[in-house]
Parts: structure tokens; sequence; C-alpha cells
């Protein structure tokens, strides 16, 4: 990208609310989809229009990966004290939970949330999503093998 360029997505991402201070990242994430896209043989026919289309997406990120963030401290700070010093512990696996929810693909995290935070059954889990109890129990599977995984992987179990 010639600095032109380097100026329009900095300023497009400044606009979306990004801090100076990630600025530079965001300019080097634009940079770098616009790499690949080249290398898969998929050069855009505007750079200027789609670095700053890639470059509103990539602010839109920042926001989400922001409210994550937040969502994972508040968390945090909700959790109650543990009698006995087991509060450290509890507060790690509590932020490997969040964490690892976050990670799981939004159908997987919806019937997770709704079975064992909202404590639905699973009739009325598929009764509100309007798919097959089936579905319910299958997503509710593989949501929690990926995070029984991800806790062993952590090592925090």
């Amino acid at each position: 990208m010639d600095a032109a360029l380097v100026d329009r997505v900095r300023a497009v991402l400044a606009l979306g609310g990004v801090p100076y201070a990630e600025l530079q990242d965001g300019v080097q994430q634009v940079g770098l989809r616009l790499l690949e896209a080249r290398a898969k043989g998929e050069p855009p026919r505007s750079p200027a229009a789609w670095c700053a289309v890639v470059a509103t997406r990539v602010a839109a990120d920042w926001h989400r990966a922001r409210r994550r963030d937040e969502r994972l401290g508040a968390r945090l700070t909700a959790l109650p004290a543990q009698p006995g010093g087991g509060g450290e512990e509890a507060r790690l696996l509590a932020l490997t939970v969040a964490d690892g929810l976050d990670a799981l693909p939004e159908k997987q995290r919806q019937v997770v949330v709704l079975r064992f935070y909202a404590d639905l059954p699973v009739a009325r889990i598929a009764e509100e999503l309007g798919v097959p109890e089936g579905t319910v129990k299958s997503r509710l599977h593989a949501a929690v093998r990926a995070l029984r995984e991800r806790l062993h992987t952590d090592e925090v179990v």
C-alpha cells in the first residue's frame, strides 16, 4: 500500500472508533488482507475502495473484541468469593470457561447458555430456536466437548 492508501485506511479506522494506539495494527491487518486477496488471484479492482471497506470491518472487529473483553471482565467481577481461599482457582476456571464460551460458534454458545445458564430443558430450547431436539442435543454435545478440550488444553482441570 502506498502512503496515501495507508493514510486513508488510518482515517477510516479512526472514524470507526479505533483508538490511536491501535491504528497501526489495523493498517497492518488491512494490508495483510490485501496481500491475501492478491495471493489468491483476486486483486481488487479499486484497492482504495476495497481497503476502505476492509478497514470498516477491522474497526467493527475491534469493537466486538472490546465488548467481549468487557463481558469477560464483568463475569469475573460478578463471581462470588470462594470460602476457604479457593477464589483464585475459581476465578481462573471461570475466566477459561467464559473465554471458551466466546470461542464457540454462535449456535453452540446459544444452546449452552440456554441450557446451563438459563436452565431450560432441551425441548424448550428446541421450541424457542425452532430446531429439532436432536439438533439441540448435537450442538450441546459438540460445545461441551470443545469446552472440555479447552479446559484440559489450558490445564485448568
